[in-house]
Order: structure tokens, then C-alpha cells, then sequence
């Protein structure tokens, strides 16, 4: 599946503006440009516009986890922020912790343009066979 192709079948992800740099399934890298609409107070990009970012490169990581025919939902997120975005990219570079038939867990770590840790993401995706 292409870069384009795997953001695609995440419709929030691509409203979100997130794109995917690299996928493979020892790693995803992917990003989200700073926009005034994604902000909250004194234009720090919002938590939730970080945790979308971690959660879509995260379910990516365990998406490309999954036997043929399965896909993955989140079940569990736990987010540490360490410091703000105020302009630039948020680039997010997800790998599994965990590849179990029926969880898979991947750590995020996001990082601003001038590579400090923002935030760490650790995330639990069940595996849902069809």
C-alpha cells in the first residue's frame, strides 16, 4: 500500500492534514504542519491535534502489524506532553513495543522542527480479524 494510500483509509487523519514521510512495519514516520486553526491559547498547537498525530502514525505502525484480512482499533493511549508546538512541523515516528495475534502496543514519539521531544505516546491496538 502507498504512503498516500495509507492515510487515505483514515478520513479524519487526512481532514487533520497528516501526512505520512515513511511506513514500514518497524516504523512509521509521519507529520502535521502547526496551523492557527489547530491551536489552543497563545498558539501552542493543541493536545488533541498531538494526540490525533500520535494516534493515526501509532494505528499505522499496528495496521502494518496485522495478518492479511485484519485491521486494528485503539483500546488504550497514554500521552506524556513534554513541551509546546509553536510553529513548524510535528513529525511523529511510531514503532511497535508489542506485535501479540491479539494486541499490538507501539510507542510514539513526537518532536518539534528542531528535534526535541514534544510528546511520548505509548498505545494499545487490538487485532481485529474480519
Amino acid at each position: 500500500m502507498e504512503k498516500a494510500d495509507l492515510v487515505s483509509i483514515m478520513p479524519f487523519a487526512t481532514l487533520c492534514g497528516i501526512e505520512v514521510e515513511r511506513a514500514a512495519p518497524e516504523e512509521v514516520v509521519g507529520g502535521m504542519d502547526w496551523q492557527p486553526e489547530r491551536c489552543t491559547a497563545g498558539g501552542l498547537l493543541h493536545g488533541g491535534a498531538l494526540m490525533t498525530l500520535a494516534d493515526s502514525i501509532g494505528a499505522l505502525c499496528a495496521f502494518l502489524q496485522m495478518p492479511p484480512g485484519a485491521t486494528t482499533a485503539t483500546i488504550e493511549s497514554k500521552t506524556n506532553f513534554f513541551r509546546p508546538v509553536v510553529k513548524g512541523r510535528a513529525r511523529a515516528v511510531s514503532h511497535p513495543l508489542h506485535t501479540g495475534s491479539r494486541i499490538v502496543v507501539v510507542q510514539t514519539d513526537i518532536y518539534d522542527d528542531e528535534g526535541r521531544r514534544v510528546a511520548q505516546v505509548t498505545q494499545s491496538q487490538a487485532v481485529i480479524k474480519k
